[in-house]
């Protein structure tokens, strides 16, 4: 079965591939494991190098870059702009830490003895990616593991192989050996071979959770590392102290829409007036346009899962204050949405929403903001609104997630590391803990 890139914003096939047949494959992945030796025995300071190259393409290419993911993925050309530059970053950020990070770490002496942490590359890392932020999603991974020593297969959504192919295309042309990352043009079902090879020693899933759980099951049986990064339903906590204005805006520019969003009693009617008429003006249309702030979703899919959403919530007693609707005409575009009153009892009250569809909740009080912050099975970041100081340490305290924004909001930064708790998954992306994830920490004793 061919593999196609579709335009969210008109559902015509923009190209078709064939997948890779099992020799093929297997190629590739024996292409992979000699770059994997290659580049252990290359210098760090040759690495680096090649990772500040790797930025300057990105820089310069940003216009052709943006274009293809707005193409496959229906995101803004503005916020693909964007995407590409966090990525440049990220590779100039690890490019100038990555000495510091991997440096050998002194540990307490033993008798008479010396020992110390030496960190090393694991090998041939799988990385099984989602269509949202094609680049971001794989330089995140990529720029710590290219700079540890790793090497990489990705194997992005089948929606956006032009992107995936474009990531193997710049990180060759920056002047790491072939093989360094090997864009994986492969159906759902040949995922699990590839993690089954020998040669490959761990794998990273971004993607939904059902992904999550196949691929981590297969991966504990076989024994090998994994770091999942799967859905969030991000609580945006808003109490009587906050500047209105400011939360607003962020909860209007969080991803479109901040998704669950829980509102104190005591300025529960200002904001949401606030909120709705903020979300009334974004602007939605053709991605390619300079001025559109929201694009189509990605996948028909996605789109019909998100009406299936918004009736269920409908259904349960909740209520649509603005929006509620798929646009009419081609393309998986849906109107900007606002809901209230959804019950606690409703499955959509728990679950991960993709698009641009909001959630306010009524809080009584702090104690009430928690529990309903807390109240779903993800953990992955959190923004929470108060100029109080000490309602600011006991939000920041208790909610239960792996990154929480005060007074702004929770966003991936190649300095920070990322992730989340429960459901959202385990391990870390970015930072020094992102680097470290697929690196052996092996201890050195001298006598």
């Amino acid at each position: 079965m061919p593999i196609q890139s579709t335009n969210p914003a008109t559902g015509a096939v923009l190209r078709s591939f064939t997948a890779l047949d099992e020799a093929a494959l297997k190629a590739r992945i024996a292409q992979a494991t000699a770059a994997a030796a290659l580049l252990r025995a290359t210098p760090l300071e040759h690495r680096a190098l090649c990772l500040r190259k790797l930025a300057t393409l990105l820089v310069e290419d940003k216009a052709e870059l943006a274009d293809t993911i707005t193409l496959e993925t229906g995101t803004p050309k503005r916020d693909a702009l964007a995407e590409i530059l966090r990525c440049a970053e990220a590779c100039r950020y690890y490019a100038e830490a990555a000495a510091r990070m991997l440096a050998p770490e002194p540990l307490p002496s033993t008798g008479a003895g010396r020992a110390y942490l030496q960190y090393s590359p694991m090998g041939v890392v799988l990385a099984v990616l989602g269509w949202h932020g094609p680049l971001w999603q794989a330089f995140r991974f990529l720029a710590p593991a290219l700079m540890g020593g790793n090497v990489c297969l990705l194997r992005h959504a089948p929606t956006v192989p032009q992107c995936s192919m474009l990531v193997e295309s710049l990180v060759r042309r920056a002047g790491f050996v072939r093989g360094a990352v090997t864009a994986l043009l492969i159906e759902n079902r040949d995922v699990e071979a590839v993690l089954g090879d020998d040669r490959v020693v761990a794998v990273t899933v971004t993607g939904s959770e059902a992904v999550g759980r196949a691929v981590a099951a297969q991966a504990g049986w076989l024994l090998k590392k994994s770091v999942l990064h799967l859905g969030g339903s991000d609580p945006f906590v808003v109490m009587p102290t906050a500047n209105l204005d400011k939360a607003v805006a962020a909860a209007v520019a969080h991803g479109g829409t901040a998704k669950r969003i829980i509102v104190h009693a005591d300025v529960y009617t200002d904001f949401l007036h606030r909120f709705v008429a903020a979300v009334d003006a974004v602007r939605v249309g053709d991605p390619a346009k300079d001025n559109t702030e929201i694009g189509p979703l990605g996948t028909a899919d996605a789109l019909k899962t998100l009406e299936e959403q918004i009736k269920s919530a409908v259904a349960a007693g909740g209520r649509v204050v603005t929006g509620g609707s798929r646009l009419v005409g081609a393309g998986n575009y849906f109107e900007n949405t606002v809901l209230s009153d959804v019950p606690r009892t409703s499955p959509v009250y728990r679950d991960e929403i993709v698009g641009p569809v909001a959630l306010v909740f009524r809080a009584r009080d702090l104690a009430d903001a928690l529990s309903i912050a807390n109240d779903t099975p993800y953990g992955l970041g959190a923004s929470v609104w108060t100029e109080e100081p000490s309602e600011q340490q006991q939000l920041i305290t208790g909610v239960d997630a792996g990154t929480v924004a005060l007074n702004a909001v929770a966003a991936s930064d190649a300095r920070l590391p990322f992730g989340g708790t429960k459901r959202s998954g385990y391990g870390r992306e970015l930072g020094a803990a992102g680097m470290r994830e697929f690196l052996n920490a092996k201890t050195v004793y001298i006598g």
